[in-house]
């Protein structure tokens, strides 16, 4: 089975988006999906313990090259998602993914456009993204 592409998302999500049509009230769910998501992290952390995060500040150096500093910057992250925070986890980020692609009907933005000029944008800037 072939994978939906972006319009053929978009196009499923406005025709199920029935409850919030408002624009205020797509921002409001969109953010609130957003926290979800970040919730489901630190659930996976602090109440199944399955990922674990040790943060601390980064240690930049003016010696090294740019190309190599993402070899020396940490994540600050080890383990790994088990089978039920993965699950969570994906349906936080689709239910993100959802309100995100509901905005963009309300804005007539294309999705595949947004993606489209932020991988343009990422391939033009490089490392100077510095996402």
């Amino acid at each position: 089975m072939n994978a939906p592409t972006l319009d053929q998302f978009q196009q499923q999500v406005s025709e199920l988006l029935l409850r919030h049509r408002s624009l205020l009230d797509v921002m409001s769910k969109f953010g609130q999906s957003g926290a979800s998501v970040n919730r489901a992290v630190s659930k996976a952390v602090t109440d199944c313990g399955c990922i674990e995060l040790n943060a601390r500040k980064q240690q930049y150096s003016d010696t090294h090259e740019l190309e190599n500093a993402k070899e020396t910057l940490q994540s600050h992250l080890s383990g790994a998602l088990c089978e039920h925070c993965n699950e969570v986890l994906k349906s936080e980020l689709g239910r993100n993914l959802f309100y995100m692609t509901a905005l963009c009907n309300l804005l007539q933005i294309q999705l595949d456009e947004v993606v489209a000029d932020e991988y343009d944008k990422c391939s033009t800037l490089g490392l100077f993204n510095l996402t």
